[in-house]
């Protein structure tokens, strides 16, 4: 019988948010309590990916919350989908919906989130009029931290966007680094998916292949929605570049991994955190997912001893192993658990402005160790993860953590 929990994440985001909100008053109506946002796309292609996110995130809660909440405090947590049948993955639209329902509820006083950045562009200026903080996972795009655009994602002036990975201003050039040093590429194709995550990751990537002396064959943009690649796939193929590097998510990914398998199938292959992925794995499959290289946008910790019994927690209480951005979504809820716990320590109000800055002054030890902050939003940590997808038969197609293989820390960028 599915919890009560799981019924609700299943419901169109505003039911969620009503009966979240229901249940909290006619429940713990006598209780203390406050609530925390969560905001991935629970439609589309990317959902089996947001669940595995969300999941990191609930499970961070539901511990606290065993142990009696947090300062006297209840956890309650407003699930809200930001994907849309109509989008057919993440939409930024219904993300802004979903940033002004968050904003308008006092009781929320921070959110995990958004998986996507084309999301947190949508949100970050409406979270910044509410002066609500959010921790995002997984989304990359280093525009919506960089002060450069503080007046269009954050015209309040103080950092409300914060991470628990790092962004493409690494991940890309730290990847083409790998390629120009470890694989001794020489020639590139590169593609995007035309969003913002992608488009970001892709040219960020293509920049720093060029000053490694990489011959950079062009750079196409696939269409997410578009069934058939073969042209742009075929004019690589005839360009015969070495290797080829995709910036995006699964919607477009899955076509390309199908595709270039029939078209390229010895050209080396390559992709961001898109590409680590259980939707790819699942929708893609092998053997046309094997030799795929991607990275990640943080340590990767699976194999640490200390981390083995969180993963086997989360797998008992799920169903299914993590991704890399369970624990990045685990480690986004314990700075806000820890926020929460000195703002009531202190004696002030637990809102979402005295969070906020709780969270700015974070010093929490993780999953990934201790995570603190800079000026604006962006972790401190920036190691990026190097993966290749190599075919387990041992563990289910889309276990991302048995079928991508770790390589190492990419080089990093001075």
């Amino acid at each position: 019988m599915p919890t009560r929990r799981s019924v609700l994440v299943q419901l169109p985001a505003a039911a969620v948010a009503g009966s979240l909100a229901l249940r909290s008053r006619s429940v713990f109506a006598a209780d203390k309590s406050v609530t925390v946002g969560i905001d991935v796309p629970l439609t589309g292609s990317d959902a089996e990916n947001a669940i595995l996110i969300k999941n990191g995130a609930v499970m961070a809660v539901d511990e606290a919350n065993a142990k009696g909440g947090v300062a006297g405090y209840k956890i309650e947590v407003m699930i809200l989908d930001d994907g849309t049948a109509t989008a057919g993955q993440y939409d930024p639209a219904q993300a802004a919906t979903n940033a002004r329902k968050m904003v308008s509820d006092p009781s929320v006083v921070a959110a995990v989130g958004p998986e996507m950045s084309g999301c947190g562009k949508a949100m970050a200026p409406i979270l910044s009029q509410g002066n609500l903080a959010i921790i995002t996972p997984s989304s990359t795009n280093p525009d919506i931290t960089d002060p450069k655009f503080a007046g269009q994602f954050r015209p309040m002036g103080k950092a409300i966007y914060f991470r628990t990975v790092t962004t493409d201003a690494f991940q890309g050039p730290d990847m083409a680094n790998f390629f120009a040093q470890t694989l001794k590429v020489k020639t590139v194709y590169v593609l995007d998916d035309s969003g913002a995550y992608g488009v970001g990751m892709a040219n960020a990537f293509e920049d720093q292949a060029k000053k490694n002396g990489m011959t950079v064959l062009g750079h196409d943009q696939l269409d997410p929605k578009g069934a058939d690649y073969s042209n742009i796939l075929t004019k690589i193929k005839a360009a015969e570049p070495e290797a080829f590097y995709y910036g995006g998510t699964s919607l477009a990914g899955i076509k390309l991994v199908k595709q270039s398998y029939d078209i390229v199938p010895k050209i080396i292959k390559a992709g961001g955190d898109g590409v680590y992925s259980a939707a790819l794995l699942k929708g893609a499959s092998f053997p046309a997912m094997d030799g795929w290289y991607a990275t990640i946008a943080s340590p990767y910790i699976a194999a640490n001893p200390d981390v083995k019994p969180w993963i086997e927690r989360y797998t008992a209480n799920y169903g299914q192993g993590p991704t890399a951005y369970s624990f990045t979504a685990y480690d986004a809820m314990l700075v806000i658990l820890d926020s929460i716990q000195r703002v009531a320590d202190s004696g002030k109000p637990v809102n979402h402005d005295t969070v906020r800055d709780a969270i700015q002054a974070a010093n929490v030890k993780t999953l990934q160790g201790v995570v603190s902050f800079d000026e604006n939003g962006d972790i401190t940590n920036r190691v990026v993860s190097v993966f290749q997808c190599q075919h387990n038969s041992q563990y289910a197609d889309d276990n991302v953590l048995q079928q991508f293989k770790y390589l190492g820390v990419a080089p990093q960028t001075s």
